[in-house]
């Protein structure tokens, strides 16, 4: 594969203009080095020439000269053969680690698709660079901010009511990421026994948790194109379920969108059943389709529901930080809930996502740009090389969930395509009640040319287990490299 290039105009953009009152060529390396730290230019992307960056930031050839100096000393760029100038990380400064599917990080050269969740977007850098200068403000007391630093609460609420349902900053308590959030709700709304209206199939890590507290699961079916709403209505109704968890935005794993009309006959039913609504919108600000009819939140159909958010999706995974929306009457208990493993999240990463959601609540346009692109080149690869694979290309969220043929194996296929160096999440991961045997989830998160060679790796994996090839050493080798659960984000 060729050495991805970024142009001169471009990095011109991204430098912009040079900090004053300092070297030019310290300034242009700092501006450079930030760029690559938080992925708006890719490690492994060929930096332009002295020459052509010269022009494009018209400063002397020295600047850029010295600049690229600074960069290769600390680690930022690396001088190849046949490649120029090359982007890097310092070798202390790399992490492999995805949250995969697997214990291990992979190995050098592997295709990690076990984790829909993006890179850092640009801007990241700075900031953290402008919470820290508001830090100071905070110091002054314990750091135990329980519901959230206020501004971020309100700049969350804010976002909400602009989406159709009014809120208030009282409704809102800022948590450690999405499913601390939904810990914290499973906590204070459920005891052991209580019966649980589950998605199937449905983020495998909700279901996790709701096993562990010893809740009874009732199984909604998903069709692969979305909700059966009268089928839902009739579940709610028998199912006599304290709660109901659900994802109707760009559904994790199928990437549906439930329309306001169904989400109004839902609300209806879950309230006519006294079931309460738990809907995780952690992938709900992941829209790429401009004409997509975006509905209304869950929670302007139901007072009662109570939301998980997360910035993991919209922002970035390292902030590990997220958000509970309850009403007034609930947020007492969900407080009481989250003091007794989590006084609070870090006081730095919700100033640093305050300064994010100020710029863009959701997807930058640039990262939306980037993943269309990247969807784009899954969906033309799947079609080129496994033409007899079923999917609906979704109108938001950050992956396909795709039928294999007849008689393939979606398990076996995923233990094959580890030989392949591909690292895939099968259906059973996902399932409530066991079954989606030919089931495989392929998230659009990495680059266009990186989803091309992922497809041609998956039509390789496919064709083995289909002629007979892979299926049962594929079998022998899951209980010496799997664990029981694993992990997929």
């Amino acid at each position: 594969m060729a050495t991805p290039t970024v142009s001169a105009t471009r990095t011109a953009r991204l430098v912009g203009a040079l900090v004053p009152g300092r070297p030019a060529y310290q300034a242009l390396a700092d501006a450079l080095r930030h760029a690559v730290a938080d992925g708006r230019i890719a490690v492994g992307t060929r930096l332009p020439s002295e020459r052509e960056l010269t022009g494009a930031l018209d400063v002397s050839r020295t600047t850029v000269t010295r600049a690229y100096a600074v960069l290769r000393e600390s680690g930022y760029l690396a001088s190849r053969r046949g490649s120029g100038s090359v982007a890097t990380l310092p070798a202390a400064s790399r992490r492999r680690g995805t949250g995969s599917l697997f214990p291990a990080d992979p190995a050098e050269g592997v295709i990690d698709l076990t984790c829909a969740a993006t890179r850092a977007p640009g801007g990241v850098i700075e900031a953290y660079e402008r919470a820290v200068a508001r830090l100071p403000e905070y110091l002054c007391g314990a750091g135990y901010l329980t519901l959230g630093v206020p501004e971020l609460r309100e700049v969350i609420a804010e976002r909400y009511t602009r989406r159709g349902a009014p809120t208030s900053p009282d409704e809102i308590l800022v948590t450690s990421g999405a499913v601390a959030g939904l810990g914290v709700v499973m906590r204070a709304l459920l005891g052991r026994g209580d019966r649980v209206v589950v998605e199937n199939p449905t983020y495998p890590n909700t279901v996790d948790a709701l096993r562990r507290g010893a809740a009874r699961l009732v199984p909604l079916a998903m069709d692969p194109d979305g909700w059966d709403v009268p089928e839902v209505v009739r579940t709610v109704a028998a199912a006599g379920a304290r709660a109901a968890f659900l994802i109707p935005d760009f559904h994790n794993p199928t990437g549906a969108l439930l329309g306001d009309d169904g989400r109004g006959r839902i609300a209806r039913a879950l309230r006519a059943a006294g079931t309460v609504p738990v809907v995780d919108e952690t992938i709900a600000e992941v829209c790429l389709d401009d004409d997509a009819a975006l509905p209304r939140p869950f929670a302007a159909h139901d007072a009662h529901t109570v939301s998980v958010g997360s910035s993991s999706k919209s922002h970035w995974g390292g902030l590990r930080t997220g958000w509970i929306r309850a009403p007034h009457a609930v947020l007492p208990g969900l407080v009481e809930s989250r003091v007794t493993t989590d006084l609070g999240a870090p006081v730095l990463e919700q100033l640093v996502l305050l300064e994010l959601m100020r710029a863009s609540p959701g997807l930058t346009d640039e990262r939306r740009t980037d993943l269309r692109a990247s969807r784009d080149a899954l969906v033309t690869g799947l079609r080129a090389h496994l033409p007899d694979l079923a999917f609906t290309v979704p109108a938001g969220g950050l992956s396909l969930w795709c039928e294999l043929p007849e008689g393939v194996d979606a398990t076996a296929v995923a233990i094959v395509a580890e030989d392949e160096g591909l690292l895939v999440a099968s259906g059973p991961r996902f399932s409530v009640a066991g079954g989606l045997d030919r089931w495989v989830r392929l998230p659009y998160v990495l680059d266009p040319p990186t989803m091309t060679t992922a497809t041609e790796r998956l039509a390789r994996a496919v064709a083995t287990v289909a002629g007979g090839h892979g299926g049962g050493a594929a079998a022998a080798r899951t209980a010496r490299h799997r664990p029981s659960r694993p992990l997929v984000a």
